[in-house]
């Protein structure tokens, strides 16, 4: 039996991005609290988890000038070591080495003659680790949901959800706090200051007049305000999607709750009647959640009427505001207890209030599967994605078909 996976320890990212932060600021780079906050964001949306992404995303936050890049290398390479000689890609091939940069005692001639010195070297063992071996196989490198747990839970990321235990949950509850939930952006109503705004903000520019003595001698001008589009999450509880609901719900309700995640997020469960679900799971434990969850959905495993769901959605929620320009997940397998064609209806109705509507079924994920169900196939010509979201690895599927990125499309 192959050994399970060890976990690495805690990471804490406010306090990790001040330690390197401050040493950068003792190295001579000027590092403010923007800065350190801004690498923080990095560190929440694109987690580090190989040399080359820790280094750029770094650098990217930190670095702000061409002479900041030298003592910057030399930081990051006295902490994580094998950074090379900013030089190496200045032209300078001959330079010596950064002091600490020498090869460290044992490793073969051949490997530190042979290796490019400007590739980030492997970081020290904990949170920020990568699959050396995978990379000594050959393997391509891993994108996505993939990419982010593939070293500690290779085994978990082919695995179906409908297979999950309690094991698999537990572990999927810690890897929740390594992803990022990408929602597409928005203009508002509201305007804020901008030099280059196409209009003229004639109430700041009246204000900026009374130091001129009331004359105008430049006018402000403004744009809209950027804000992330809400995301409505409808999950089927019916008997034939409950294992893999209860693993969703659990997912996107941890992920979307938590702190710094910037995500406006309404979940319904549905199977006979809709039922509201962001009161119950707002700040509780996934299994108390899901357990006051089945409480508060009577028809929790029972049977589907999608169509009567959706048209409830609507008629309640939708139609004032929450579903307007909103970004709408349906998790279900399309299999209608009453009227096929009133699914079809409904989804019709809801595309022309949401930004964009996306279907996910992990029964697509089965060999020659075709959209047969007379549920899914009224609905697919009003869905913009259809995905599956049966596995880790098929979350990235859904991640690119919320962002509205990457050939995803349902068919029309």
């Amino acid at each position: 039996m192959p050994a399970a996976p060890s976990r690495p320890p805690a990471f804490d990212r406010p306090a990790f991005a001040a330690r390197l932060g401050a040493a950068l600021n003792r190295a001579g780079v000027p590092v403010t609290p923007e800065r350190s906050a801004r690498f923080l964001d990095v560190l929440h949306l694109l987690p580090p988890v190989d040399p080359a992404t820790l280094y750029w995303g770094a650098r990217l936050a930190f670095v702000t000038a061409q002479e900041q890049i030298e003592p910057f290398d030399r930081v990051f390479a006295a902490l994580f070591g094998g950074q090379a000689d900013p030089a190496d890609t200045r032209g300078s091939p001959d330079d010596p080495p950064l002091p600490g940069l020498e090869p460290a005692p044992g490793t073969p001639p051949a490997a530190a003659a042979g290796a490019p010195r400007h590739a980030p070297g492997p970081l020290p063992s904990g949170p920020l680790h990568r699959d050396a071996a995978g990379e000594a196989r050959g393997r391509p490198t891993r994108t996505g949901v993939e990419r982010l747990v593939g070293s500690t839970v290779e085994a978990l990321v082919q695995q179906d959800f409908g297979t999950f235990g309690p094991r698999e949950l537990a572990e999927l509850d810690r890897l929740v706090d390594s992803l990022a939930i990408s929602v597409p952006l928005r203009r508002t109503r509201r305007r804020e200051a901008d030099p280059r705004g196409r209009r003229i903000d004639l109430r700041r520019s009246l204000r900026r007049s009374l130091r001129t003595g009331g004359e105008i001698v430049r006018l402000n001008r403004s744009r809209g305000r950027l804000r992330r589009r809400p995301l409505v999450l409808l999950f089927d509880v019916s008997g034939s999607m409950e294992p893999y609901t209860r693993v969703h719900v659990r997912f996107f309700s941890r992920l979307c709750a938590r702190a710094g995640s910037g995500v406006r997020a309404e979940i319904f469960v549905f199977a006979t009647r809709l039922t509201r679900l962001t009161p119950v799971l707002r700040h509780m434990a996934p299994d108390a959640a899901l357990r006051r969850a089945s409480r508060a959905a009577p028809d929790w495993s029972g049977g589907t009427l999608i169509g009567r769901a959706l048209a409830e959605f609507t008629d309640r929620f939708g139609r004032r505001g929450m579903a307007r320009g909103a970004v709408v997940v349906i998790f279900s397998d399309g299999w209608e207890g009453e009227d096929p064609a009133a699914v079809g209806r409904q989804t019709a109705r809801l595309s022309r209030l949401a930004h964009r509507i996306v279907w996910v079924n992990p029964r697509k994920a089965a060999t020659g599967y075709a959209p047969l169900a007379a549920g899914i196939a009224a609905a697919l010509p009003h869905c913009d994605a259809f995905v599956s979201g049966h596995s880790l690895a098929a979350m990235a599927d859904v991640f690119d078909a919320i962002a509205d990125r990457g050939p995803s499309a349902a068919p029309k």
